[in-house]
């Protein structure tokens, strides 16, 4: 690879980088072709876009980049693999389906909207995670709790008021 290519990967990078708020990086090694198939198209069904980098490379685009990566470049040995997605919990929900069948891909470390995870033991932290459609979900419902029983006690007092003085205009 010349440098220009070099130059324009880890342009790219940055720019995937700057752009992204979810970034796992992961090890998918030791997956043979069938496996690393399957494992992408569960990637494009989730919507989640996973390309394979050099370290080197990506650790150029994170020093580039204007996000704190804190601990994570340490996390660049071996083979790496970048996962991109709009979803916090959906690459860490789809490496923990993916490993009833494998025991890759393993987790090396996670950027989730500011806050990092570094190792495969943070990947049950990381599926807990809700995502901001669930949290929205959440506070919906908390909101329309309150209502919901006042229209409740309403509906069911009127039932309860009519019948009484339904009963008393007959006596």
């Amino acid at each position: 690879m010349t440098k220009v290519e070099k130059s324009q990967v880890i342009e790219a990078l940055t720019t995937q980088l700057t752009d992204g708020n979810i970034i796992y990086l992961t090890d998918i090694s030791g997956l043979n072709a069938l496996e690393t198939s399957n494992l992408r198209r569960a990637c494009f069904k989730a919507n989640i876009k996973l390309s394979v980098v050099k370290n080197s490379l990506l650790g150029k685009a994170m020093e580039k980049s204007d996000k704190d990566f804190g601990e994570l470049p340490s996390a660049l040995k071996g083979n790496t693999s970048l996962m991109f997605s709009d979803i916090g919990n959906a690459p860490a929900k789809l490496i923990k389906e993916f490993r009833k069948k494998s025991n890759k891909p393993l987790l090396k470390g996670a950027f989730v909207e500011q806050a990092i995870y570094i190792g495969d033991d943070q990947l049950d932290a990381l599926v807990n995670i809700k995502s901001k459609e669930e949290v929205i979900g959440d506070i919906i419902t908390l909101l329309q709790s309150p209502a919901k029983n006042v229209i409740s006690a309403l509906q069911s007092g009127g039932n309860k008021l009519s019948g009484i003085i339904k009963t008393l205009s007959e006596k």
